[in-house]
């Protein structure tokens, strides 16, 4: 099968799933693009661990990981299989990489993992492997992980990096609170947002690893930047020279940036 691309998706709130709107139609049709996967690799921003931490539970439970959504959410589920083999050989190819790593052997599928899945492959047939991020650790530590899991998108397994391109939720809830759900970004949200797409065409790694020091409203942008950390995973899967392609850009609350990448 021909080789695919690693993901970069914006996730947005878990009630993506129920309204509509330009992301979750992107989610839902995307993956008609693609040939169908063997398995998925996913790193959600809600799975934090002190290394890269390998989900090889073969019966994952979901996990409702917010509060005061509508109560709907709370019935979803998303039964896609684990695999404990090929989270084995996640877990071995990251360590042969000369990263630390470790193995989870109970974990269930956070938001950040059922929320795009339930949209990108509804029918939950496709095996799911989870792969952490790393609590404080740097966008180059992340580029590294993703580097070592390149060599699986040869075997038709779909690498997703599944966070948010802005992420600023103090903002996002007063906007939130009153309904705005279509406001108008704000200076510093754009330009962000224009900094990294341009970053990200050009293939400037070295700046795009750096990005904390030197895009415009980082910080702003990414308070704690957990959920910009699976671009980079997704970044480095793409390996040198990758080819990016935006395949999606829209906002909610004005300061919720949710563009997508894929790294041929």
């Amino acid at each position: 099968m021909a080789r695919l691309p690693a993901l970069f998706v914006s996730h947005g709130a878990p009630n993506l799933v129920l309204h509509e709107s330009p992301a979750r139609t992107f989610l839902a049709e995307f993956t008609g693009r693609l040939e169908r996967p063997k398995a998925i690799i996913m790193v959600s921003a809600h799975f934090e661990a002190e290394r890269p931490t390998v989900v090889s539970d073969p019966h994952p439970e979901m996990i409702y990981d917010f509060r005061g959504f509508e109560p709907e959410l709370y019935e979803m589920n998303y039964p896609a299989p684990g695999s404990r083999d090929l989270a084995e050989r996640v877990a071995g190819a990251i360590g042969d990489s000369g990263l630390p790593v470790s193995v989870a052997p109970r974990r269930g599928y956070d938001h950040g993992v059922w929320v795009p899945l339930i949209l990108m492959y509804p029918d939950a047939d496709i095996p799911v492997v989870q792969v952490s991020v790393q609590h404080g650790a740097s966008a180059a530590d992340h580029y590294a992980l993703g580097a070592a899991l390149a060599g699986f998108r040869d075997e038709g397994v779909l690498i997703v990096g599944s966070g948010s391109f802005t992420h600023n939720l103090y903002e996002a809830m007063h906007n939130l609170r009153q309904g705005a759900v279509d406001a108008v970004r704000p200076e510093w949200v754009v330009a962000f947002v224009d900094w990294m797409a341009r970053h990200i065409e050009a293939g400037d790694v070295a700046d795009l690893l750096d990005y904390r020091a030197r895009a415009p409203y980082a910080v702003e942008n990414h308070p704690t930047d957990e959920h910009l950390m699976p671009l980079y995973v997704a970044l480095g899967a793409g390996g040198e020279g990758a080819r990016p392609e935006h395949i999606h850009g829209s906002s909610q609350f004005g300061v919720l940036q949710l563009d997508a990448y894929a790294f041929h």
